[in-house]
């Protein structure tokens, strides 16, 4: 019998809209053992008490600073060893991270920075890229083994978006970002959805809520599960849960064995 989990990661954009729809009640149908949440908008004290029947033993939120802005929650069957919201990466203090150790594995619940606004904000999305990569480095020197889940407000490849060309001087698709992602995948990271459903076309995670956008399938894949290469043979699936909806996000998660339970 399989010890395997089922990690699910959305960026809601938004805990208490999501909440009025009851668009979290699909929970109750799954066995999810770990939810993490990105762009929740809101304040520890204003996350809705009733999400969803099930009860977590273990709920972590990082607000930031700005009230009704960014904002990440992780939902846990497991109870963490440590904890940490990481502000040496996040030095806006916009609640960008929630970091979870269980046992030798770290979950990061990360809602990596949009760089679309200006220059001086692409410029701040590239160095947490960097130092975000840099602290998963120095936990592998301590041989953690990593997950990384959220919005990475990026598409890799060309396959991972709709219109490839019309986007490629747009952030979200610039080399610079793309290349970032190549250099995790380069350090030892896997792309679990590419690993387990190879080049499977027209699959995204996000749509504008412009032009019917969703309905049209006019999509692009930037919501991500990245494992370090050791814990491939752990990885038993990662899929993209597109058909729920409540935000312009879809969920996306995977079904890992490893974690202490």
């Amino acid at each position: 019998m399989s010890n395997s989990i089922e990690i699910i990661s959305w960026n809601v954009n938004g805990i208490r809209a999501v909440a009025n729809k009851e668009a979290l009640a699909w929970i109750d149908e799954r066995d999810t053992s770990i939810l993490c949440l990105q762009e929740i908008k809101a304040q520890k004290e204003q996350i809705p008490d009733k999400l969803f029947e099930k009860e977590f033993i273990e709920v972590l939120s990082n607000s930031g600073q700005r009230k009704g802005y960014s904002g990440t929650a992780t939902f846990s069957d497991l109870q963490s060893d440590y904890t940490s919201q990481c502000n040496h990466i996040d030095t806006m203090h916009e609640g960008r991270i929630v970091e979870t150790h269980y046992g030798d594995i770290v979950l990061f619940n990360v809602y990596f920075p949009n760089g679309q606004k200006d220059d001086e904000r692409l410029a701040y999305k590239m160095k947490f890229y960097d130092d975000f990569l840099a602290h998963c480095e120095a936990l592998r020197k301590e041989e953690k083994s990593i997950i990384i889940c959220g919005d990475v407000n990026t598409a890799h490849k060309e396959i991972d978006l709709k219109n490839p060309k019309a986007n490629s001087k747009n952030s979200g698709f610039l080399d610079i970002e793309r290349e970032w992602i190549d250099k995790l995948l380069d350090h030892g990271y896997i792309d679990t959805f590419r690993y387990v459903n190879g080049d499977e076309e027209d699959r995204y995670s996000w749509w504008s809520y412009r032009s019917n956008a969703r309905l049209n399938n006019v999509g692009w894949r930037i919501d991500y599960f990245f494992i370090s290469e050791d814990l491939a043979e752990n990885l038993e699936d990662a899929f993209i849960l597109d058909h729920i909806t409540g935000s312009d996000h879809c969920p996306v998660g995977i079904k890992i064995s490893g974690l202490p339970r």
